[in-house]
């Protein structure tokens, strides 16, 4: 009786914790999108329009590059922004894919784009546009977050029968 409670609790663990989806799915037809915001911008810049990175920033980019080192990622895009293209460098390096830009004021074409791709992506935006984009993703109504947050990185697995979005936490922390 104890292994047969013992049993859902372990899928349940593997679903959800697991850095690579376990879906079932005959063909193996699903993809991932993954979502995340740039990394902390200098906003002590004299380039107000087009900040670089802090180090902490810096250092948060190549953080979330160990997060995708066992994920096979296709393409890597980025917004036309230093911020964006420098926290999606060390990614697009590890992984041997060039950067592709995307134009973030035309979202909804961009998330069609994506999903026709049906390859698993990473894609750098802004906090005004990694929700909204994950939502489009999804169908979901999904607003900007507030431009404290850095940590997030919103999954969204594509299969041929529904959209999931989770939204992870990353532990990384500037001190």
């Amino acid at each position: 009786m104890i292994k047969k409670k013992l049993i859902p609790a372990l899928l349940f663990f593997l679903l959800f914790f697991s850095k690579e989806p376990l879906i079932a799915q005959v063909d193996g037809a699903y993809f991932t999108i993954y979502l995340i915001r740039h990394s902390e911008k200098d906003l002590l810049s004299e380039n107000h329009l087009d900040p670089p990175l802090t180090t902490c920033g810096i250092e948060r980019s190549e953080h979330i590059n160990s997060y995708f080192e066992d994920i096979n990622i296709k393409n890597v895009y980025s917004t036309n922004y230093l911020r964006t293209i420098k926290t999606a460098t060390p990614t697009a390096i590890s992984k041997k894919v060039s950067i592709k830009y995307y134009d973030s004021n035309n979202l909804k074409l961009f998330s069609e784009q994506l999903l026709n791709s049906k390859q698993n992506s990473l894609v750098v935006g802004h906090s005004n546009t990694t929700p909204i984009l994950a939502g489009l993703l999804t169908g979901k109504e999904m607003k900007s977050f507030n431009e404290n947050i850095y940590n997030r990185i919103y999954k969204v697995i594509i299969s041929q029968n529904s959209k999931k979005l989770f939204v992870l936490e990353t532990s990384f922390d500037c001190n």
